[in-house]
């Protein structure tokens, strides 16, 4: 899909010198000016700032006793559930957060309770939802439990609190969501909603807080245990990151380290977590970039519960040992990951079929049912319909459920915990009332929390905040509920308002895309809210050799889910770029000359193996403002000086090399066009030398350059041997055919091990053919574009500026 709404772009700043120097140790390759403006924009403006933010060795660190009284009352109340073996319960949750959060105090706990003391309860994500029951604590309780820790949940479950203190059960709770007005009945409470908004740990995750549960552990007790503390920081990073919270402070220093920590499981005989290294291998990651959590690990860890409900064996997953049973767990969650892209895809489709049927001028909030519907990616699904069509979303799965058997609050479709601080619920009676479940997502600024409390009364259960919510109703309200909610908004002139405009950091050309400018950006890293990822902005830029495909699950199903891959080009690099666009067809790229936004990324895997290249992910794409026939801009002319010995060179595009193909002129005409110079065409007679002496001085050339040490650069080589990229390309095939080794990068080459004398391969045969061919068919071209008339060529750039702009088929 095209983007016609206006582009913003940030403006360049002078950063001061001090930045720079900072800056430049760490970046060898390049003089750091793109990381300089970034971290300005982000507000990095004090010497003393930057030390801390990209080297987490130079921060320090909150104690954990920052949480005052309330983590006094949780240690001493473990030490005591320790000194008397009592029997405790870790209540995690099913979402990524909540997974390791639980990894953790399992892990950490385990240091200093007996094992046959401690273990674990998290509730179902399809039948149960988030948060505390009554249900379970009953059951804990006739188990003998004395003691519960939550994590990642609990602050708003008041009523399943008071609970548990009837059955004389105690509760820590370890979570960052929203608080009630008064404390609730526990023996600590360990939430940075309780901290300053400023505070360094204000925004820790429910792993991070669980984590300072037991960092405080650990300075209390040093001698207990075994492992250090440091080896749950991997854990700490995945669940940090994939909660998606603000990525400051503590925060990122914690993510920072765990990601150093999670590297290790690239170790292939000893990784520390054999689950963890073999779901990287799945999902063809190498766990060094906050990425690789985001895209890989993450949502992996959530596919479980979303589509199985019980996501009890990711812990294991994540904290066993048995590489053998881990790999089974590994296999078994890339599997629902599988089936989770096809399922979100396939309601999202759905989805949209429905919204064509709706009169979207006087719809405010998108409500939609559908018994179909899988409840585990309505969440996902909401949040992609809220962005695309700029409205809150609603949608429910009106699969036949009473009110007996929704035995928890709603909500068990979204990624993270979503507190339950409002109910409707009405006494329960001997009637079967059908209930549906579903999810809410919101846009600009459009506080939906706020808009549903007003339709308590029309509600079962909902909960969350003003920008994601779970719900549920009788099926019979939700009439009633769509009128409710889009009459408010409409009254309210707080509804549909118009898409806020693609934010752009840098403007870059493609001839940067690259180490040099990866290394740049990741000096920023760990990104998230409050330090997105940076976009790029390519002006005046063309799409070549683009394909798309169906992935496949690891038994060899094709996904309903598509992946596009291109080459982006501009005139600073006419033989492009690699990139990405997710979820896109090929023919969605646009034909021709255009603006795009792209995330610059490095990937390590491609087809299942290691092969480590730059690329780029698309992000938006429109017709370029300064496309050839916009109306504004005056077509150039174009100069015939072919073959003349002398000629002017100011205020033209001087094309001295006699092209090869026509995407070499017009990628010349598109420079021409952009500078607003006439293209000049003033290369001589092409020398015609024949094929197979071009091969045999390529052969001479490989041989000297065999004795070089440093790389060669790809130019020199073309204009030596009077042959064009393509040729080289299929040349360095040939080389390497007959025994070379050809080692290419993106700046050059090195040419190593000479080849005996052995009669070549019929492979070899074949290359060497492949190339001459080409070095022919470029000859015969060099000698058309000489000797075609003007006029030709004229009319062929007219009616590829007329393709390019949309005006001709």
């Amino acid at each position: 899909m095209l983007e016609s709404s206006g582009w913003q772009v940030q403006p360049t700043t002078q950063v001061p010198d001090w930045l720079l120097e900072t800056i430049r140790p760490y970046l060898p390759e390049s003089s750091g000016s793109h990381a300089a403006q970034l971290l300005w924009q982000r507000g990095i403006r004090q010497p003393e700032q930057l030390p801390g933010f990209i080297d987490p060795r130079c921060y320090q660190p909150t104690s954990p006793f920052a949480f005052g009284l309330e983590m006094e009352w949780a240690i001493a109340r473990l030490q005591k559930a320790r000194q008397a073996a009592e029997k405790v319960v870790i209540w995690g949750d099913f979402d990524a957060d909540g997974i390791t959060a639980t990894a953790v105090l399992w892990e950490g706990l385990g240091e200093f309770l007996p094992a046959d003391c401690l273990s674990y309860v998290i509730p179902n994500r399809l039948t149960e939802s988030h948060g505390l029951s009554e249900t379970r604590i009953a059951e804990l309780a006739a188990a003998g439990c004395s003691l519960i820790v939550t994590c990642d949940t609990g602050s708003a479950n008041l009523a399943e609190l008071l609970y548990a203190q009837r059955l004389g059960i105690d509760v820590i709770i370890t979570d960052h969501h929203t608080l009630p007005p008064e404390r609730p009945p526990v023996t600590a409470i360990l939430n940075p909603r309780t901290l300053p908004p400023s505070h360094p740990l204000a925004h820790l995750s429910g792993v991070a807080v669980a984590y300072k549960l037991v960092e405080a552990l650990y300075l209390t007790l040093p001698d207990v245990p075994t492992r250090p503390l440091t080896a749950l920081l991997d854990l700490v990073a995945i669940g940090l990151i994939a909660d998606l919270v603000m990525l400051t402070g503590d925060c990122r220093y914690l993510a920072q380290l765990g990601i150093t920590y999670l590297q290790k499981n690239q170790d292939p005989i000893n990784p520390p977590r054999p689950g963890i290294a073999k779901l990287l291998e799945l999902c063809r990651r190498s766990g060094d970039r906050p990425t690789d959590i985001a895209f890989g690990l993450g949502p992996r860890i959530n596919a479980i519960s979303r589509i199985r409900g019980d996501a009890h064996f990711c812990v294991e997953l994540l904290t066993s040992q048995d590489r053998e049973r881990c790999h089974q767990l590994a296999v078994e969650t890339e599997l629902a990951n599988a089936r989770r892209r096809v399922l979100q895809r396939q309601v999202g489709q759905q989805v949209k079929d429905k919204i064509a049927q709706l009169d979207l001028s006087t719809t405010q909030v998108i409500v939609l049912a559908d018994p179909q519907w899988s409840v585990g990616v309505l969440g996902l699904v909401a949040g992609q319909i809220a962005q695309e069509y700029g409205r809150p979303t609603i949608l429910l799965s009106t699969e036949e459920s009473s009110r007996e058997g929704l035995s928890s609050e709603p909500g068990a479709e979204l990624d993270f915990e979503l507190d339950i601080d409002q109910s409707t619920e009405q006494p329960e009676s001997a009637t079967r009332v059908l209930l549906v479940r579903g999810s809410a997502r919101s846009v600009h600024s459009i506080d939906l929390y706020a808009l549903l409390q007003q339709q308590a009364h029309l509600l079962h259960r909902f909960g969350g905040h003003p920008y994601a919510l779970g719900l549920s109703l009788p099926v019979e309200n939700i009439p009633l509920l769509t009128q409710a909610v889009n009459q408010h908004l409409r009254l309210s002139n707080a509804g549909v308002v118009a898409k806020p405009p693609m934010q752009a950091d840098l403007v870059v050309s493609v001839a940067e895309l690259g180490s040099a400018l990866f290394q740049e950006l990741k000096l920023l890293e760990p990104y998230g809210i409050g330090n997105p990822t940076p976009k790029l902005l390519i002006r005046n830029c063309w799409f070549t050799k683009p394909w798309h495909r169906k992935l496949q699950d690891l038994q060899g199903r094709k996904l309903e889910y598509i992946k596009t891959e291109f080459t982006i080009c501009d005139d600073t690099h006419p033989e492009g770029f690699p990139g990405v666009w997710w979820g896109h067809y090929k023919d969605e790229l646009p034909v021709g000359c255009c603006d795009a936004i792209v995330e610059l990324d490095f990937n390590s895997y491609e087809d299942g193996k290691r092969k480590r290249r730059y690329e780029v992910r698309l992000v938006a794409v429109r017709t370029s403002q300064a496309s050839i026939l916009s109306g504004d801009r005056e077509v150039q002319p174009i100069l015939d000086w072919r073959g003349q010995r002398q000629h002017p060179s100011e205020s033209v595009v001087l094309v001295s090399i006699c092209p090869s193909s026509w995407a070499e002129l017009f990628s010349w005409m598109r420079q021409a066009q952009s500078s607003q110079r006439p293209l000049a065409l003033a290369y001589a007679a092409p020398v015609m030398q024949p094929a197979d002496e071009i091969w045999q001085q390529l052969l001479n050339m490989a041989k000297e350059l065999n004795r070089s040490t440093t790389l060669t650069a790809y130019e020199p080589l073309q204009n030596q041997l009077g042959i064009g990229r393509q040729s080289l390309e299929l040349g360095l095939v040939a080389l390497k055919s007959i025994g070379f080794a050809v080692i290419k990068t993106p700046s050059g080459l090195k040419i190593g091990d000479q080849p005996t004398a052995t009669a070549p391969s019929e492979a070899a045969i074949e290359a060497i053919e492949q190339f001459l061919s080409a070095v022919r068919q470029e000859q015969f071209m060099q000698q058309f574009f000489y000797q075609v008339p003007l006029t030709t060529l004229e009319a062929a750039i007219v009616q590829e500026r007329g393709i390019e702009a949309g005006v001709l088929p």
